[in-house]
């Protein structure tokens, strides 16, 4: 919280304050069950760009975006009791992940420059980059030192098994690791240290400043600008990108929630929306759920919305009792966690993620980015939907009114069938514009109903309908309901990602890979079953420990078959399943294999050893886990690591016909 507000050019307690109210003044009224609310790291470039927009030389620039803060809570307030909170979902997902891939540039940007201890004077953010790579020589060797090892610190605390590293998370080793060498090289005092035969200056001005007394952070807003077109950019950019990041944080939450709860999304727009509104009036950013801090509260046993409120009192007495210690905590420690941060959002990684669900995606997604990188989030937002937009009009072959036609009046319907399941026939036009007219249909379908969605006479089908559609299948599988998506086998798209772009050519069938025509052939060969459809319903699969966490997206390339001398069922699958929440999750594939035995057996884990596993089997035996070895034999225990709690019925399991 104090980093993001340090990176938005705000007093680093308004982040403080912001993550306080979020946890008391949100869980009072809130649509959510579980999640964690507080300042995020979505809104730094909204108010790096409001401060720049309004500052008049007066010092009040932060008063108005305080000001700003206040009218787009109690907008999101109105948009909740009005029950839109579904208008997030308009949203083309590209579009608003070159959005958030701009943010992280602009973060990556500014905080460069406090990690290395340079200073670039520029407002573009361009040439803030340039200066970053310019001013290279003239780092501050001292504070890059503290900024490396915490840098070191972020890349490899996953990777550390050891469970003392685990007790905290990186962050929070960033932080605590940074002080030791503030001692050393004595940022108390302003003076100058030598590196090389260079000196170079050091002292309070790279220390964290915060108050004595939390009451002097309080700051109030000043609306003498809401008459000024600068005011409501900043208040309609607030607006945008906290409702869509929240929203969409809301609906990942919920697919880790082990109690599969929804949340209310108009209630939990409201709730923020109140959150924010009371955060403005006393010097604090815009609230929203945040992923990481939700995800750390269900993977520590929280069942309910008041852990919520706990973090945000314990917080508060973390400032009061020991503000004595922040205060030696170096600038350049938040600086680098913001920079790992920035980097994450537009890595290379997400350049390739977008790619792989198709070309026009990339294109949406850069052209978003560079727009919103050269002008503000607004202009960017509205280019990148206007490029999808056109780009959609030109793919699907249509005139503008033949477009707009096809998208709202298409004679898409909802019918009930004799046995209770429900038929929707989508036609026309199925993108992100048509999200809220399938929205209103599968309103009126109630929970655990069987549903068909029929894509056939579509002409062109978006990756962020597609996305709406699959989030419902699984929202109806958890109720009992089967939802089957049908009509796509004559539409065509320039990635072999599931849910992109598709496109319908004269009725042409897709044809298989070489990979899938072998697998056919095999599957011909040894009578076994194959599909290479994707199968949205993978619901038992969440049985497994491996995917409690891990949202499963879907399978394809299914093969199936039975063990004769055994009677036993297999099946050998491509599974998609994606790790972390929203627009910060990172998708995975593995082909497995699950056997359905007719029999249950002991829990237990089984790999290949090898070094790391052995150094790892050490630590693990000081929490009651150890390596099963047997005896007899040898070579299967030094090649396997098998782990389990019940010990004697995994022993009894692996017989020798097992082993052999």
């Amino acid at each position: 919280s104090l980093g993001i507000a340090l990176a938005a050019g705000a007093p680093a307690m308004s982040g403080i304050i912001s993550a306080i109210v979020g946890g008391v003044v949100t869980t009072l009224y809130r649509g959510g069950h579980i999640s964690v609310n507080g300042p995020a790291k979505g809104v730094i470039a909204v108010i790096l760009l409001g401060i720049a927009l309004m500052d008049d030389g007066s010092g009040q620039a932060f008063n108005y975006v305080l000001a700003a803060v206040v009218v787009s809570g109690a907008i999101q307030v109105l948009l909740g009791l009005l029950k839109l909170g579904r208008l997030a979902d308009i949203f083309h997902s590209s579009v608003i992940h070159g959005i958030l891939a701009a943010i992280g540039i602009i973060i990556f940007a500014k905080q460069i420059h406090v990690a290395l201890g340079t200073h670039s004077d520029s407002p573009s953010i361009i040439q803030n980059l340039i200066d970053a790579v310019l001013l290279l020589p003239k780092a501050n060797p001292f504070v890059v030192i503290i900024s490396l090892v915490g840098l070191l610190l972020l890349l490899f605390h996953s990777k550390i098994s050891n469970r003392f590293f685990h007790v905290l998370p990186a962050p929070m080793w960033v932080i605590a690791l940074s002080i030791p060498f503030v001692y050393v090289f004595n940022f108390f005092d302003l003076h100058s240290l030598s590196f090389f035969g260079k000196a170079y200056e050091v002292g309070p001005n790279l220390l964290l400043d915060i108050p004595n007394n939390i009451m002097d952070s309080i700051m109030h807003p000043n609306f003498s600008k809401i008459n000024t077109i600068e005011f409501w950019t900043t208040v309609v950019s607030l607006l945008i990108i906290t409702s869509i990041e929240s929203l969409a944080i809301a609906k990942a939450v919920d697919k880790i929630d082990p109690y599969k709860r929804k949340t209310d999304l108009n209630k939990d727009l409201t709730g923020i929306g109140l959150s924010t509104v009371v955060a403005g009036l006393i010097g604090g950013l815009p609230i929203i759920a945040v992923i990481i801090r939700s995800t750390v509260n269900i993977h520590n046993g929280a069942k309910t919305k008041w852990s919520n409120m706990y973090q945000g009192l314990l917080l508060l007495v973390f400032i009061v009792v020991l503000s004595p210690i922040m205060r030696q905590v170096p600038l350049c420690a938040f600086a680098i966690l913001l920079v790992y941060t920035g980097f994450k959002l537009a890595s290379p990684a997400v350049f390739k993620q977008i790619y792989n669900q198709g070309i026009e995606q990339l294109i949406f997604f850069v052209g978003t980015m560079i727009l919103t990188l050269y002008t503000n989030l607004l202009i960017g937002l509205l280019g990148g939907l206007l490029l999808a937009m056109v780009s959609h009009m030109l793919l699907a072959k249509a005139s503008i009114h033949q477009f707009f036609k096809m998208v709202y009046r298409s004679g898409s319907n909802l019918v009930l069938n004799t046995d209770g399941s429900y038929d929707i026939k989508v036609k026309g036009i199925a993108n992100f514009l048509g999200i809220l007219k399938i929205d209103k249909m599968v309103a009126q379908i109630p929970s655990g109903a069987d549903v068909n969605i029929d894509l056939s006479e579509t002409r062109l089908v978006g990756i962020t309908y597609m996305d709406y559609i699959v989030d419902y299948l699984k929202t109806q599988n958890n109720t009992g309901g089967k939802v089957i998506i049908k009509g796509l086998d004559s539409h065509v798209s320039s990635s072999t990602y599931n849910r992109a772009l598709k496109i319908a050519l004269n009725n042409q069938v897709a044809k298989l890979s070489p990979r899938q025509i072998r697998l056919q052939n095999l599957a011909n060969e040894k009578d076994y079953q194959y599909t290479s459809q994707v199968d949205w319903n993978t619901t038992y699969l969440k049985k497994f420990h491996f995917f409690e966490i891990r949202p499963i997206e879907r399978k394809s390339n299914c093969l199936k078959g039975i063990f004769k001398d055994s009677d036993i069922s297999w099946e050998i699958a491509d599974v998609t399943f994606s790790e972390g929440g929203a627009f910060t999750a990172e998708t995975f594939n593995m082909t497995l294999m699950v056997l359905k035995l007719n029999k249950k057996i002991p829990v237990f884990t089984m790999e290949k050893e090898g070094v790391l596993e052995k150094i790892f089997d050490r630590v693990m035996a000081y929490t009651g886990y150890k390596d099963i070895d047997f005896e007899m034999y040898p070579d299967f225990s030094r090649k396997f690591l098998i782990m389990g709690n019940k010990e004697s019925e995994i022993r009894s399991f692996f017989t020798d016909e097992v082993i052999r």
